[in-house]
């Protein structure tokens, strides 16, 4: 009988649900680089398989994803990632950056319609779906998402939210968030994010905006059901200087990890994330080209 049960148990962990299927590159360029594909965990060094990375992303409460949002392979492998855990273990929220706050209400009774099995006939219409969010690559996701049991839940601060923000910055509480060392890296991120130029008079005034859409995401991360994953972009969950920094000031007690999927040739440190995916990249464009014309 003891021989029996145990053959049982032999067979029942031998039948975990098997990961789905990894999708194939989409972006044109690294696909030569000794290290596309490559995962790595940052503290240790260690080189990871994706069945590993998933089962150590499943042992946290709370996973923050990083992205680069045009490049179409970091969007399939989100997708691939939330059903990869999705067998491992039940999930309790979803959040997305590219939510706001004025979108839940329509994005609640979107996923109870398609919980329900009732037709959605145009979800961008539904969830009035920003134009800068290229749905082409988040409408898989959100698809996804919305038919899971988990609560789909908006990260990100509303448009009007941001705009008094920008007029009249609000203090922000926490000693590591307001540190120098977090702030001087988002003002160089911001600077070069807008090509040299914003004027000097203007960077406080971003610098609010970029750190209270951080407190955003931080705070309905941790009000979250748990286990929560967010996919927000790189710079957003980066531990140095992102989401992970309001956590600690919000006195946030649960277990996270950070994954940042980043294009070959462009490292990830230790500092910066737990685990790092490197992809392929998308073509090269002069977005500063663009800007100094308009």
């Amino acid at each position: 009988m003891r021989q029996a049960i145990f053959l049982l148990l032999v067979l029942l962990a031998g039948c975990q649900a098997a990961l789905p299927t990894l999708p194939e590159w989409q972006s044109p360029q690294g696909r030569d680089a000794s290290n596309l594909g490559l995962i790595e965990d940052l503290r240790s060094g260690e080189i990871l398989t994706p069945a590993e990375l998933v089962e150590r992303l499943s042992a946290a409460n709370q996973v923050l994803v990083g992205e680069q949002h045009d490049n179409p392979d970091h969007h399939a492998l989100e997708l691939w990632l939330l059903r990869a855990m999705a067998s491992q273990r039940e999930q309790g929220s979803v959040l997305l950056e590219m939510l706001t706050s004025s979108q839940q209400s329509a994005v609640d009774h979107a996923q109870k319609a398609l919980r329900a099995g009732q037709p959605v006939a145009d979800l961008t219409q539904q969830l009035d779906w920003q134009e800068g969010w290229d749905w082409s690559m988040y409408g898989p996701i959100v698809r996804y998402a919305l038919a899971q049991p988990a609560s789909v839940l908006s990260a990100n601060l509303d448009r009007t939210d941001m705009m008094q923000i920008y007029r009249k910055q609000p203090a922000l509480n926490g000693p590591a968030s307001t540190s120098k060392a977090v702030r001087e890296p988002l003002l160089e991120q911001i600077r070069e994010s807008h090509c040299g130029l914003l004027p000097d008079s203007q960077m406080p005034a971003m610098l609010a905006v970029q750190q209270q859409r951080d407190r955003r995401m931080a705070e309905r991360l941790q009000q979250a059901k748990k286990p929560a994953v967010l996919l927000a972009g790189a710079f957003h969950v980066r531990r140095d200087v992102g989401v992970p920094v309001h956590l600690r000031d919000l006195g946030n007690t649960v277990t996270n990890a950070v994954l940042i999927l980043s294009e070959v040739g462009k490292p990830v440190s230790a500092e910066q994330a737990d685990y790092v995916w490197y992809t392929a990249a998308v073509e090269d464009k002069d977005y500063c080209a663009e800007m100094r014309k308009r």
